[in-house]
């Protein structure tokens, strides 16, 4: 009976340890930056605080290597309310001198204890590092060296005659042949009428002309004749 009355004991006081560890325990984390990360400027470290006995959390940074153990607050720490997995502060490195820092997150519990965790190694390089410019190699005399006889170079000369351009020829233009349009006879009338007249009186000067001419035939043969009688006479050879 005693023996199980121990053994009753004993379990409901690994129950109270264990609830009380429980109920004690808080969370911390850093997950931006990580270990031996290059940062500059404004710098927001996310991760998580909070846990059932949370009370607060503070962020510090120191330099590395850390012999004196100091640790500045970045702006705002501590900080009273509970995060989970979100922004825990804001670092601006731009405050401080280039160099390898450490991020410090310390999670208090209400007891007064506290848990802590670390980020190492973090590169802070505002000032971007200048190029350093690359000494260009100073000539330096050496032994003169043997210059080659130039080769000859043969050339062959090729007699070049000028052609003559040609000058641009004034091509004409065919053109038709001319065409003799007999122009037409001056008539003496202007209208049917008067060519009607005309030609009357052109027929009537033909027929006086054939009148004419044998008008004139006829005299001419009758002077022949006379002549031929006169002569006949003179001779003494009339004949009746």
């Amino acid at each position: 009976m005693k023996q199980t009355i121990r053994v009753v004991l004993v379990e409901i006081l690994m129950v109270a340890l264990l609830t009380q560890a429980s109920w004690a325990q808080v969370t911390g984390q850093i997950t931006s930056p990580r270990d031996r990360a290059s940062v500059r400027g404004k710098v927001p470290i996310e991760g998580s605080a909070h846990g059932p006995q949370f009370q607060k959390y503070e962020i510090h940074f120191g330099p590395e290597p850390n012999p004196g153990d100091q640790w500045t607050p970045i702006a705002g720490s501590p900080f009273t309310v509970p995060v989970v997995q979100g922004r825990l502060g804001l670092w601006d490195t731009t405050l401080i001198p280039d160099g390898v820092y450490s991020l410090r997150l310390r999670v208090v519990r209400l007891d007064g204890n506290y848990d802590e965790y670390f980020v190492r190694g973090i590169q802070v390089t505002n000032t971007r590092p200048t190029e350093t410019p690359i000494p260009s190699p100073t000539p330096t005399s050496a032994a003169p060296t043997e210059t080659p006889a130039p080769t000859p170079t043969i050339v062959v000369w090729v007699p070049t005659v000028a052609s003559p351009t040609p000058r641009p020829t004034s091509t004409p233009l065919p053109t038709a042949p001319p065409t003799d349009t007999p122009e037409p006879p001056d008539l003496p009338f202007q209208s049917v009428s008067d060519a009607a007249c005309w030609g009357a009186g052109a027929t009537l000067a033909v027929f006086v002309g054939i009148g004419l001419l044998f008008a004139l035939k006829g005299g001419l043969a009758s002077l022949v004749r006379w002549l031929i009688r006169r002569g006949r006479e003179g001779l003494g050879l009339y004949e009746d």
